[in-house]
């Protein structure tokens, strides 16, 4: 059974503040070893699938677009896609893009930065990765 964190503790959210943008505090990178992902929820409510694919942080929307199933309770693969356990879409960890069926839409993608040994999410990217397998 797999962690799921949260991405502030109980008294408020942990921000740094970064001009336009905040980032949001959400593990240490020691709880997401190679191969790895972690749920989180950001003070806004979303939902967020952080990984490790191959030593590097990334973090994507954790509904599957195609039927709301947790993204974090698949697989993360070798190949860098993330696969939905419910009906086997798979989804590029980089872009969000769909590279299996039956979904259709993209996973949207967040900006991460490491610091002093945490992981910050950041906003979504605003470019939509393209789709189709």
């Amino acid at each position: 059974m797999r962690e799921h964190g949260v991405a502030f503790p109980a008294g408020g959210p942990a921000r740094e503040r970064t001009g336009v943008s905040d980032f949001h505090d959400v593990a240490a990178i020691a709880d997401v070893a190679e191969g790895e992902m972690l749920a989180v929820a950001l003070a806004n409510g979303a939902s967020v699938c952080v990984f490790n694919h191959r030593g590097v942080i990334g973090a994507v929307g954790n509904l599957c677009t195609h039927a709301e199933f947790l993204i974090s309770d698949g697989v993360l693969h070798g190949d860098g896609t993330l696969e939905c356990l419910w009906h086997g879409a798979r989804f590029d960890c980089r872009t969000g893009a769909v590279r299996r069926h039956p979904a259709e839409l993209p996973l949207p993608v967040y900006e991460v930065r490491t610091q002093a040994g945490r992981v910050l999410v950041g906003p979504r990217h605003t470019s939509p990765a393209p789709s189709g397998p």
